[in-house]
């Protein structure tokens, strides 16, 4: 049996360990057995890391933009030319396919890097002026300093780039806790940032829940940034609430997927299937609540199925047929199946509903048609490859139906009416709507949601200015013309 991997913090510019020793277990998803070990690290290290942020952020809140975008740039760098280790990094640590993960996250990754790096130099503000006469007024952006960020487990590396690209390129610090199941590529990450940024600029805290909370009430971070579930934002802005610190908050989604009676079926289920399979639907913009107009329901339901049947999953480094791999966790894998197998007896499972072999934490790509809208399975994020239908009548009905969700996240339209497109857009209540395409992210545009799905903006000039503070600087010089 191969060594277990040990993974461990990154504090002012050092790898090391827990100061209490604790130490978790790192499943490999794809056969359930530990693979590699990592810091479960307590308040003291948490501490450690905070005050070596803060005593960076003296230093690095006064580089200049060109500075930070050297350095992103650098690190953008990096990680393309080291894209096949860092992406057999992730592989081991999640079981994702790896052909996919080099196509699909590496590239946006790095283009994402270089986009902050460019965005630090075009802040913009207000002109400066004489708004009150004899005064001339400015506005300053300012980063806010120290930050605290929480990185998930479905796009450990891509969703760690989204926290530190931005906070970093505004002039913050960080103090970066990856998921307790997904530390690895993490690790690799902020280890090669001590060869391009100050020591303390980017810490690496690894741990569990109480881990997070423990960051969340540190007195030195101004802002923490979660990407997570619903009841983990709710518990972050709650106690960011009790010091007053700002809270920003990429949570949980039940994307909805109004299909016309006027859609390219066979383009709408290409489209449809892959972006509600891919990574295994462990996605909270996953295109996996459809709603079908009742002229086209059964064929669409048919085709679906057909498409889901056609999936494949699995684990096998070479083989680049395979869509998604296992399911994160047993946790995970657990829920999935309990919200399947609670199906009520008017649902139609047209294809899977079970878990997929005996070893790994594997599910079935699924389809479930015919459910209603109270139903558990429409209203629960299932995070899991399972794409749920219901059958709509009027476009009235359609947008009743998408809207009637405690999440707004994302949500897509397929039809080739324009008028209906444009209508829909404008009255789906949710952070992202994709006309005819769904799940396509560029880092122009802003990616966040409404309602229980959290606020603030993650990409996209709007994001980076969520990492910055504004400052009113007036001065008196008496001259009134």
């Amino acid at each position: 049996m191969s060594e277990k991997q040990v993974f461990h913090n990154v504090i002012d510019g050092e790898v090391q360990a827990s100061a209490s020793g604790a130490m978790m277990d790192i499943v490999d998803p794809s056969t359930g057995e530990v693979y590699a070990t990592a810091p479960n690290s307590d308040a003291a290290d948490v501490d450690q890391a905070f005050q070596a942020a803060g005593k960076a952020f003296e230093k690095w809140r006064w580089s200049t933009p060109s500075d930070r975008q050297k350095a992103l740039l650098k690190l953008a760098d990096v990680i393309e030319d080291n894209a096949e280790e860092l992406v057999a990094v992730e592989s081991a640590n999640t079981g994702k396919p790896v052909s996919l993960t080099m196509s699909e996250e590496i590239p946006p990754m790095v283009d994402q890097i270089r986009f902050f790096a460019g965005a630090a130099r075009v802040l913009e503000g207000k002109s400066t002026g004489e708004y009150m006469a004899g005064h001339t007024s400015s506005i300053r952006r300012e980063p806010i300093g120290p930050v605290a960020q929480v990185a998930p487990w479905n796009y450990p590396m891509m969703m760690s780039v989204w926290k530190f690209a931005p906070a970093l390129a505004a002039g913050n610090t960080v103090v970066l806790k990856p998921s307790d199941t997904t530390p690895a590529s993490s690790f690799w990450m902020v280890e090669k940032m001590q060869e391009i940024f100050p020591p303390g600029v980017c810490n690496l805290v690894c741990g569990d829940r109480d881990t997070g909370a423990a960051l969340t009430r540190h007195p030195i971070p101004q802002l923490v940034s979660i990407t997570g579930s619903t009841r983990a934002g709710m518990a972050v802005a709650a106690a960011a609430a009790e010091d007053l610190k700002k809270a920003h908050l990429e949570l949980g989604g039940k994307a909805p997927v109004v299909v016309f009676d006027d859609a390219d079926i066979e383009a709408a289920v290409e489209g449809i299937s892959v972006a509600g399979l891919f990574n295994g639907g462990q996605d909270c913009t996953a295109a996996t609540r459809l709603i079908v107009q009742q002229g086209i329901y059964d064929d669409f339901v048919a085709a679906l199925t057909d498409a889901a049947k056609g999936t494949k999953t699995g684990y096998d480094a070479s083989d680049e047929d395979i869509l998604y791999g296992p399911i994160n966790n047993a946790n995970q894998l657990e829920h999935i199946s309990g919200l399947v197998d609670r199906a009520p007896d008017h649902a139609r499972v047209t294809t899977g509903g079970h878990r997929q072999g005996e070893r790994g934490y594997f599910y079935e790509p699924t389809v479930v048609a015919d459910l209603e809208q109270d139903d558990e399975l429409i209203r629960t994020e299932v995070f899991g490859p399972v794409l749920t239908v219901q059958k709509f009548a009027t476009p009235e009905d359609g947008l009743r139906m998408a809207n009637d969700t405690e999440y707004g996240l994302a949500s897509s339209i397929w039809t080739k009416d324009v008028t209906v497109a444009t209508t829909m857009s404008a009255r789906l209540d949710f952070g992202c709507v994709w006309v005819n395409c769904h799940i396509p992210l560029i880092g122009e545009m802003p990616h966040g949601g409404f309602k229980h799905s959290g606020y603030g903006k993650d990409l996209s000039m709007y994001g980076l200015e969520d990492y910055t503070r504004i400052k009113h600087v007036m001065i008196y010089h008496g001259f009134e013309g």
